[in-house]
């Protein structure tokens, strides 16, 4: 910042109406959250950061808007251009006012360096809300500081804000239409030259970090000037837009944020401003790391010459990675216009002008070939290509918490966030802080570890992941840990520990002195439930009932070594929580008057459905039954094939069709198994870890596992990393005096560094009330996060079918028929389609539509995702109703 009172130009002033207030939302209101972050991508956009204060900001922007504008035309710059100039954050105003420094110097600089102009510039500054503070030293210094208005179009803001109404504008040049426009503008300023947060503070004008991004939302001109705006021709580029920081790289924003974490969601591409002074080279370096830490893209870093040649060990250190450019040194005396220095420094500028052009349009270009070499050189898994043009293919610029900010190439050129509603493949859960924090502390293992092989050997992040998983989703069962790199291979460890251990409680080792030397001797199968899911390797896969995962055109060599059986499902319909029996369960058998009419076919209440108090009833022992006849009869049919374990999904199944399994009967035929000493794993890669509102699946059951795999948002799916968890007693079944009987199994990155590392991190984050606000019951529920009532109303929906809400998911099924119907149905196309223009990223499973959050997620989030999805799905059932009139 610079004090311009002696550098101001004379200007037209006019007051302007006072803008909208903006409001910050309360957490849980029912209000809709701020519009997501959306910008142009018409025209280059960067955003300005230093390496400290007063490392010489203001002036950079200063030359780059006279670069910008005053260069003659050339093969990237057409005739007619606009620059826009924005300061989110002022301190130390009215004294300070880097919008009106760099309106004022462009100004000087044109009649300095413009000697018989042949064009216009209409040059314009504008502030727009600042502390009551700064508002009374505005009228006090009258003009010595800046335009004094009157005030009766202005007046008083929330939040301890007012509006002047200051705006000034002057026309340089010749008379006539304008050639060219500079656009200055100020967006909250205080009066105190202190550090933001401070300022807002004590001037009582604080501003949250929403409030903030909207503001510079509508500075970028998005809804006001239309995505196109004035963009030029072909690969010339008519407008550009700075957006100036205030500070360091992570010097406190207004309401305490860091400001490389404030403006993180907008992911503008930076120009660094080092420091040229001694210390400097350390002051960048570390700015730059900070900026990369956190994704953005740093396309230049430019210095002030002090005299110390710091562009060298930079130049060493950046190894080419971006030009550093050095600007001559700037004047002492405050006296001193800085013309000649603006002078000396065009060459700079112009270099950096280009810089920055060039990297935008090398961008642009990028992003336009994405989609067709995508499709060209992938192999997508789950997908049919031919069923996928090249306008369906999204492409993600980046992620920023929850949310994917996802360019719009092929129409209008802009770029906006989608909320990542399938939590990318149901892995996400972390908010843009966790994110930070998690490449943080992967970059310290990456940095300290690198990778170190496992066997016989302990490190600590690997020791802290396995000592947390016993404490919490293991806790008062497992006793060991056995590391892995995703869900299905953790399946395949979990089956061969069970059948180890039905092996070795049977007796069966003993009998057949063939098991030394590894030779079949004995058959065993699996017991599971139809419409389950546990990976894709070919163990996991024979673990599973047929579907259209394991059929003949996936897996030729599918034969399902199982039992399965049909569950029980509950969900949603018209309003209600229903009980759905599969054939094979008679519910004549079951005594209507000892459960209640409301148990067999409807309840009240979804958490009716957990009560222990359902085990006495005679659907309970109806489920026993059932599941007693149907082990009898396998072990009755063959002498050599065993079940030698049960693999279940606890609660939800998710990969078959977000269906919901009867706890009751999960719970009995888990006990079942245990009476019978057939092992029991708990599949939770994908319901671990509060996805369905606890941290473990296992105790919404009510029961444990003998062994349980999880993956998935272990590590708030930053990086793939899984666990198995096992018991003592299936531990032990492997010791012996012979490596034959250890558990051969593993893979060269088992318990790697940057893996355990963002489990313990994103396990403790999750669990702690502190960083997880849906915490309640001391820390062992998440609060609702799916609006209920809202809920209800999708389930009476004619087009909806069934309804699911637990825990971080919302699933429903639409109501479909013959090739609608099923996985491979394509009847969600066009609401699918509808959610993502809403900015919702959802992927179906065939007619089964699902939103999912993460457990950090606010309810106030949620319910804007539910009230679009309702709005889409009353679309939608009116489309196929026209439609079907239409055949008739």
């Amino acid at each position: 910042m610079f004090p311009l009172s002696a550098l101001f130009a004379t200007a037209r002033r006019r007051v302007l109406p006072t803008p909208t207030s903006l409001h910050h939302p309360n957490l849980f209101s029912t209000q809709p959250p701020p519009p997501s972050i959306e910008y142009t991508l018409s025209h280059p956009i960067y955003m300005i950061w230093g390496a400290n204060t007063g490392v010489g900001k203001t002036l950079v922007s200063a030359g780059l808007a006279s670069s910008f504008l005053l260069s003659p035309p050339s093969l990237s710059l057409p005739p007619t251009r606009k620059f826009i100039y924005l300061k989110p954050v002022q301190t130390g105003f009215p004294s300070d006012s880097d919008s009106r420094f760099v309106y004022n110097k462009f100004s000087q600089f044109f009649l300095h360096g413009i000697k018989n102009p042949s064009y216009t510039v209409l040059a314009s500054n504008h502030v727009l809300n600042m502390s009551i503070s700064a508002a009374d030293s505005v009228l006090a210094r009258g003009s010595d500081s800046v335009p004094v208005v009157e005030t009766g179009e202005g007046g008083e803001l929330e939040s301890g804000f007012r509006d002047l109404g200051l705006y000034e504008e002057s026309k340089l040049g010749e008379d006539g239409a304008a050639a060219a426009e500079l656009i200055c503008k100020t967006m909250y300023g205080w009066r105190e030259a202190v550090s933001a947060h401070l300022a807002a503070e004590r001037e009582g004008a604080v501003v949250e970090d929403l409030e903030v991004l909207e503001m510079l939302k509508r500075g970028l001109g998005i809804g006001l000037e239309g995505r196109g705006g004035c963009e030029g021709s072909g690969d010339k580029v008519g407008v550009f837009s700075l957006v100036e920081t205030a500070g360091g790289v992570a010097s406190p924003g207004p309401s305490g944020s860091l400001q490389c974490d404030l403006y993180r969601p907008f992911r503008l591409p930076a120009i660094l401003v080092g420091d040229g002074r001694l210390g400097g080279i350390s002051s960048t370096i570390s700015a730059y790391e900070s900026l990369k830490l956190r994704g953005y893209d740093v396309v230049a870093v430019v210095f002030e010459d002090h005299g110390l040649v710091n562009e060298v060990p930079l130049l060493s250190y950046l190894r080419n990675r971006v030009p550093v450019l050095v600007l001559p040194p700037i004047p002492q005396d405050m006296s001193d216009t800085l013309m000649e220095w603006f002078d000396e420094a065009q060459t700079v500028f112009g270099c950096l002008k280009e810089t920055m052009i060039s990297a935008y349009i090398q961008r642009i270009e990028r992003l336009h070939s994405m989609p067709k070499m995508a499709q060209d050189i992938f192999w997508w898994p789950f997908t049919q290509h031919k069923l996928v043009p090249e306008e369906a293919v999204t492409i993600i610029d980046s992620r920023c918490g929850e949310n994917f900010a996802v360019p719009k190439v092929l129409n209008n050129n802009f770029i906006t966030q989608q909320f990542d509603a399938c939590a990318s493949w149901w892995t996400q859960g972390p908010d843009l802080t966790l994110q930070i924090e998690l490449a943080r502390d992967m970059g310290y293992a990456a940095a300290r570890f690198g990778h170190v092989m496992f066997p016989e050997n302990v490190h600590e992040p690997a020791l802290e992941c396995a000592e947390l998983l016993l404490e919490g989703v293991g806790k008062g069962w497992a006793s060991r840990t056995f590391f892995s790199d995703n869900g299905s291979t953790a399946i395949e460890i979990a089956l061969k520990m069970a059948f180890r251990k039905f092996l070795f409680d049977h007796g069966m080792l003993l009998d057949h002195p063939k098991a030394k030397t590894g030779d079949r001797c004995i058959e065993l199968k699996v017991l599971a439930l139809r419409g389950s899911y546990h990976g894709d390797t070919l163990g996991a896969m024979e673990a599973q009932a047929p579907s259209s995962y394991t059929g003949f055109l996936q897996q030729p060599w599918y034969t399902g070594r199982g039992l399965f059986l049909d569950p029980p499902t509950v969900f949603m319909d018209n309003g209600v929580w229903k009980l759905s029996l599969p054939e094979r369960i008679h519910p004549e058998n079951v005594n209507v008057e000892d459960m209640g009419v409301e148990l067999l076919t409807a309840f009240r209440l979804r958490d009716e459905l957990f009560y222990k108090s359902r085990d006495g009833s005679s659907l309970a022992a109806c489920y026993s039954s059932y599941i007693s006849q149907a082990l009898s009869l396998h072990s009755r049919m063959s002498e050599f094939s065993h079940i030698g374990a049960l693999i279940i999904e606890p609660v939800i199944q998710g990969s078959g069709g977000m269906l919901m399994v009867d706890p009751l009967f999960q719970r009995v035929l888990v006990e079942e198994c245990q009476r019978r000493k057939i092992p029991v794993i708990f599949d939770e890669v994908f319901t671990g870890f509060w996805r369905l509102g606890v941290e473990s699946a296992a105790e919404l059951l009510c029961c444990q596992p003998d062994i349980a795999c999880f993956a998935k948002l272990m590590t708030g799916g930053i990086v793939p990393l899984a666990a198995t968890l096992a018991t003592d007693a299936v531990f032990n079944a492997f010791v012996g005096d012979s490596k034959l009987q250890a558990l051969l199994h593993g893979h060269s990155y088992t318990a790697h560094a940057l893996g355990c590392t963002a489990a313990a991190k994103s396990i403790k984050w999750f669990k702690d009330s502190k960083t997880n606000i849906n915490l309640i019951s001391e820390g062992s529920l998440l609060r609702e996060l799916w609006d209920m009532d809202l809920v209800q109303q999708i389930s009476l929906l004619r087009t909806v079918d069934r309804v699911v809400a637990l825990g971080t998911l919302c699933a429903l099924e639409l109501r479909a028929e013959g090739s609608n119907a099923g996985y491979a149905s394509l009847f969600a196309r066009s609401l699918l389609q509808n959610l993502r223009e809403d900015g919702i990223y959802a992927r179906p499973l065939g007619n089964v539509i699902y939103l999912m959050c993460g457990p950090c997620t606010s309810p106030q989030t949620c319910r804007q995702l539910l009230g679009k999805l309702y709005r889409r799905l009353e679309e939608f059932g009116r489309a196929n109703e026209n439609l079907k009139s239409c055949q008739v």
